[in-house]
């Protein structure tokens, strides 16, 4: 079942508008009485029938609030140093799709890809579309927010989470299983991957000033666009969400 978000409060009656409303109309031609899930901007999931097609949006009819929840029960914020091409892309739909709550590209010392201004903003619109569409996808309750690009300082300073980890190639003391089990209840976490070059050893400094600790994910070098995926899955499977 397709599940749209609706910037407005939970109410029995509801109406989809601009991109979405042609997407259920023009795309996958539905017609009333056919069904949908949507989420509401105040996080209401429910059932809904299409009850008409009108020229300023498709109108609905909510049939039932469904309680399950489709969130992880850690809030995940992926600091994802900035790789080039549609690696960025890539990096933030599966992210999407693993539960992550926020994403922050950062602009590391060994990030290929320089961006600033005008062409940042453009970049950050163009990520959470895709943030939006893994959402609908995955049928996630939220729709991660990608925030502006940021220097490693600002990320920190802007995302002072309580448990922080950062990927670290060279360390090959502390793994990723034993730094979460050292972190005990776990309710929110700040990871930060680096770009195709690595993090930098002023970075990995920086980064441990403010409270991240460096783990290992295993004895082979993981690509940026594999390495956070590779990180959250073990992540979620060691809190519980993939499953018993």
């Amino acid at each position: 079942m397709h599940r749209f978000f609706i910037p407005q409060p939970y109410a029995a009656e509801m109406v989809i508008r601009d991109v979405d409303a042609k997407h259920i109309s023009k795309v996958l031609r539905m017609q009333p009485g056919d069904k949908i899930q949507i989420v509401s901007d105040d996080g209401v999931t429910a059932i809904a029938e299409i009850t008409s097609l009108q020229a300023d949006g498709v109108r609905i009819q909510c049939l039932e609030k469904l309680a399950e929840s489709h969130e992880p029960s850690v809030k995940i914020t992926l600091a994802q140093g900035l790789a080039k091409g549609e690696k960025m892309d890539f990096i933030i739909q599966k992210a999407v799709e693993m539960g992550v709550s926020s994403i922050v590209p950062v602009a590391m010392e060994h990030s290929v890809v320089r961006l600033e201004g005008v062409k940042a903003e453009k970049k950050v619109e163009r990520w959470q579309k895709i943030a939006e569409a893994a959402a609908k996808q995955s049928k996630r309750d939220i729709i991660p927010q990608v925030q502006p690009v940021q220097t490693v300082k600002e990320m920190l300073a802007s995302n002072d989470l309580r448990h922080k980890i950062i990927a670290y190639e060279c360390e090959d003391r502390l793994g990723l299983k034993t730094a979460l089990r050292g972190c005990g209840t776990l309710q929110e976490l700040l990871l930060i991957i680096g770009p195709e070059g690595g993090i930098s050893e002023a970075e990995l400094q920086q980064a441990r000033a403010n409270g991240a600790v460096p783990v290992s994910l295993g004895r082979r070098i993981l690509r940026a666009e594999t390495a956070g995926v590779v990180a959250l899955a073990a992540i979620l499977y060691e809190t519980g969400d993939l499953g018993e």
